[in-house]
């Protein structure tokens, strides 16, 4: 069985569930088997070194799978920007026909997308976005709650307001973002108004996700206590895993100090030493609240069929046995 939504319908996949772009963790093995459990996967543009790196990423992933699945290209501000245009280029000559934009406006690279028939799916972090995402013609929502891992904004609002606040602006698709790991989150998130949900901490820790073992023990061992905000002063929050390094980055700039303090400390190198080796104290590294609720490492496929089958179970049993016909009045 299967869950129809919107979201399903116009993004061609068989499970209201999507694994959106992670950096350094977006990669062939993790996607393709997200796309063959029936769920909408995402490779991560900018993990890849070149473009053409990513050529190779997405002919891997095709060797992998013959179900769709899409690219992540995160767009930030940045003092030696990636070649974007290049890597944009690279996703339609390969026939890609779903990407997920997020980081700034998407508008400049919608019309090259949508003249090569790409459906693109928007991540935003405040309703006002999303509004303005939808006007602009993208063709799918992701929203991200305060409880995601990464950047939740500067708005601090989580998903039990944030998805239905949404749901009334939004017609198009919109998946839910940040907490959800599970049968009850999906459940919650579809009667929230929302048409799916994007998971990142959860799929990090699956048989096929390349990080390392110790990360994805580290997580099962971890609770929803585990994530420090940092950034927060300089208004570029970023929710990440609790360590010697993200404690010592609050600390930094809760006393005055500047991104020039900590940059060091922040390096992207680090924090792919992490995930390559397993040090979970080498750099910091993205997770969520979610991870109070992740406890096993289970393989994709028995992941996704257990979320799909536990949330059908809520809403025909559960959730239905809790409604019960009103009694009929006397003589009615």
């Amino acid at each position: 069985m299967s869950l129809k939504t919107k979201f399903t319908e116009t993004f061609g996949v068989e499970h209201p569930i999507a694994q959106g772009g992670m950096q350094w963790v977006g990669r062939a093995e993790l996607v393709a088997a997200v796309a063959n459990a029936g769920a909408l996967g995402f490779l991560t543009a900018l993990t890849q070194p070149t473009p053409a790196d990513l050529a190779n990423e997405i002919a891997k992933t095709r060797d992998l799978t013959d179900k769709p699945f899409g690219v992540n290209l995160t767009i930030l501000p940045a003092i030696n920007p990636p070649p974007y245009d290049e890597y944009r280029q690279v996703i339609v000559d390969a026939g890609i026909k779903i990407v997920e934009t997020a980081g700034s406006n998407p508008a400049p690279h919608l019309p090259m997308f949508h003249d090569n028939g790409i459906k693109v799916l928007h991540k935003c972090t405040s309703v006002r976005h999303a509004v303005k995402a939808q006007s602009l013609g993208v063709d799918g929502i992701s929203i991200d709650g305060f409880e995601c891992a990464g950047h939740p904004g500067e708005d601090d609002i989580p998903g039990l307001v944030l998805i239905p606040a949404a749901a009334d602006k939004v017609e198009i698709p919109m998946i839910a973002s940040g907490g959800f790991a599970d049968a009850r989150g999906l459940v919650a998130a579809l009667a929230l108004g929302a048409d799916g949900i994007n998971m990142g901490s959860r799929f990090m820790c699956t048989v096929e996700s390349c990080i390392h073992q110790n990360v994805k023990e580290a997580i099962v061992a971890g609770d929803e206590r585990g994530t420090e905000l940092i950034f927060r002063s300089l208004r570029n929050t970023a929710r990440v895993a609790s360590n010697t390094v993200s404690r010592e980055v609050v600390d930094v700039l809760r006393d005055g100090g500047q991104f020039e303090d900590v940059k060091d400390l922040v390096a992207g190198v680090r924090g792919r030493r992490v995930f390559d080796e397993g040090d979970v104290d080498a750099g910091i590294w993205s997770v969520g609240t979610a991870m109070g609720l992740i406890n096993d490492i289970p393989t994709v496929g028995d992941l996704v069929s257990r979320i799909v089958d536990e949330a059908e179970a809520l809403i025909g049993q559960r959730l239905a046995d809790m409604v019960t016909p009103a009694p009929e009045r006397a003589g009615v």
